[in-house]
């Protein structure tokens, strides 16, 4: 087996993988129209994962299947390459103009409706050239599915990666966590956390946000622990010159007790999941889009969780059995579920089991690499066309 990628490697493999880094030798093309750098992005990391593919080639190498997550670019090129080797292609996300992501959340929907109809037509292109040359797709969740033309779906399945939830398992006798910015959280305080890798307005942390001041009215002396970069931008729009998170927390000023409000930064894996064997409730925002992780590790831990009534969290949790959920857009009533579930120990138990419990049933990696197997190879003996 071997990997090939644009980073160097970072973790041990397993016996009888290699990994192989290839190269990029340029950047962008001067004076591109916009919605073109991100196409022209993967077409520079397809050709150069190309150049790399045609050495290992010609020194006899002749794969039995391919496995390519399609987001970079980077396997454009290798049904090309290798016309006899089936190729699964992992399809995350299909933009479109209206009923997903664009023109979701008004307070951020571009001026221009052309410009966002054209970045979502371009973005689409990538993605497009994949369906048509992949043997087989796979895509995490029904909604992510869901954003796909419906004349690709006979050749799309729907396999999560899996969770590790023997690491993230619940642990009522966790000791105290101690941060790197000198904050102590131990198992007998009331802790709310939310989690972005980027604080950002597709995550909802304008939301969250400004649901602070009303968390802190129903549920005094509560710790807001806030988990991610506050500089960055993962999806969507820049801030500009100040960051989302002090944009929104400019909003609130006086408002709220900053003290009990702890913006912590991105954390290691394993303080991530100690943090959240420690949290009283989690909140997961999100809009129409690509569901994250941390969600699922949340659930998989057995925090009671409030999350957002859009399609993506809809599919994994129902309201009142695993979860809570609460308009995307209203402060308010993200800070009464909150309150709820800190105010029910026994309503929180119940959501926190029983999301634990969801996890097990369809999404742990025990559940999910043996689908993973058996479509790899079903796909390699071209049991699937």
């Amino acid at each position: 087996m071997i990997g090939l990628g644009i980073n160097p490697l970072s973790e041990e493999l397993p016996n009888g993988v290699q990994y192989q880094q290839y190269m990029v030798n340029r950047g962008n093309t001067f004076g591109i129209h916009d919605h073109l750098l991100d196409l022209d992005s993967k077409l520079i990391r397809g050709e150069a994962c190309a150049q790399h593919a045609i050495k290992l080639r010609d020194k006899g190498f002749n794969p039995e299947l391919i496995c390519a997550h399609v987001g970079w670019g980077e396997a454009l090129f290798l049904k090309d390459i290798w016309p006899n080797s089936p190729m699964i292609a992992y399809q995350e996300f299909f933009y479109n103009a209206t009923g997903f992501d664009l023109g979701f959340d008004p307070e951020f929907s571009s001026a221009s409706i052309l410009n966002d109809i054209a970045r979502a037509r371009f973005k689409t292109l990538n993605p497009l050239l994949m369906l048509e040359v992949s043997d087989w797709n796979i895509t995490p969740t029904r909604f992510q599915k869901s954003t796909y033309p419906l004349q690709y779906h006979p050749r799309i399945s729907v396999i999560h990666d899996g969770i590790d939830t023997q690491l993230a398992q619940p642990n009522l006798r966790t000791s105290p966590l101690k941060l790197d910015n000198g904050l102590t959280l131990s198992a007998n305080q009331s802790i709310v956390t939310f989690v972005n890798r980027n604080l950002e307005p597709y995550r909802g942390c304008h939301s969250f946000i400004r649901s602070i001041p009303y968390i802190q009215d129903y549920s005094p002396g509560t710790k807001i622990v806030v988990v991610g970069s506050p500089d960055g931008t993962g999806y969507g729009a820049q801030s500009g010159d100040i960051s989302w998170r002090d944009t929104f927390l400019a909003e609130i000023t006086d408002c709220y007790d900053p003290a009990l409000v702890h913006f912590v930064g991105c954390l290691d894996y394993l303080k991530f999941i100690h943090l959240l064997q420690l949290s009283s409730c989690h909140v997961y925002l999100t809009y129409p889009f690509v569901l994250s992780w941390s969600l699922l590790e949340a659930m998989s831990i057995g925090c009671a969780i409030v999350g957002s009534s859009t399609a993506p969290v809809q599919e994994l949790i129902v309201s009142g059995h695993n979860g809570l959920l609460v308009d995307f857009f209203s402060p308010k009533d993200i800070s009464r579920a909150v309150a709820t579930i800190l105010q029910e120990p026994d309503l929180a138990f119940k959501l926190g089991k029983n999301a634990r419990e969801s996890i097990l049933a369809k999404y742990s990696i025990e559940k999910c690499l043996p689908l993973h197997l058996s479509l790899m190879q079903l796909v390699a003996s071209g049991g699937l066309t």
